[in-house]
């Protein structure tokens, strides 16, 4: 892991940033060159690591392709560009640009999709909550007395002013006795 890192990333990467601040265009289109293939390579490898692990010494020629694509003196990655790649994506690049469009459209909406789809889940959810919410806080405050009503406001004065009025349900709106209540009226009256 670590020499691929080493060799296969950040020293292309120093040298890459020395072409670039050079101008030096022919380094430039050598490490451009290195990065495309660099690129496929990781690509291949995830696949490849999955099923090729087991071979022997395969990590060792993982490496070693690496030390082969950046040496002088094979010049690994200029070659399998010329050869491979650049052939290859200049038949292919109609086709690839069509997909890479169509992909993107259809990214966008299914985005689109399901944004509006979270979107009216969320809205739901909320309407819900709120819905429950305000049931529960409607009995809460149904709960209070018109005096604590009259202190959370603020008033100091127990009395509450006319304008105020209260709405009850019909449940309410009957007084409320308890079963052993009644029956002791009940009771005494006989």
């Amino acid at each position: 892991f670590f020499p691929r890192l080493i060799f296969g990333t950040l020293y292309p990467a120093y040298y890459s940033y020395k072409a670039v601040k050079s101008k030096d265009i022919k380094e430039y289109v050598k490490w451009m060159m290195y990065w495309i293939i660099f690129a496929l390579f990781t690509t291949a490898e995830t696949f490849t690591d999955i099923f090729l692990c087991w071979f022997p010494f395969y990590y060792e020629l993982k490496i070693a392709f690496v030390a082969w694509l950046l040496s002088p003196y094979t010049k690994g990655s200029s070659l399998l560009y010329r050869k491979f790649v650049h052939p290859t994506l200049s038949s292919k690049e109609k086709e690839i640009d069509d997909c890479l469009v169509q992909a993107k459209d259809r990214s966008y909406d299914a985005l689109v999709h399901f944004g509006k789809r979270g979107l009216n889940v969320a809205a739901t959810a909320a309407v819900m909550a709120a819905s429950k919410g305000q049931g529960a806080l409607s009995e809460r405050l149904r709960s209070f007395s018109m005096q604590d009503l009259s202190t959370i406001r603020g008033d100091s004065s127990s009395t509450v002013p006319p304008s105020v009025t209260v709405r009850t349900s019909s449940k309410q709106s009957q007084p409320k006795t308890s079963r052993s209540a009644s029956e002791g009226t009940g009771s005494s009256g006989k």
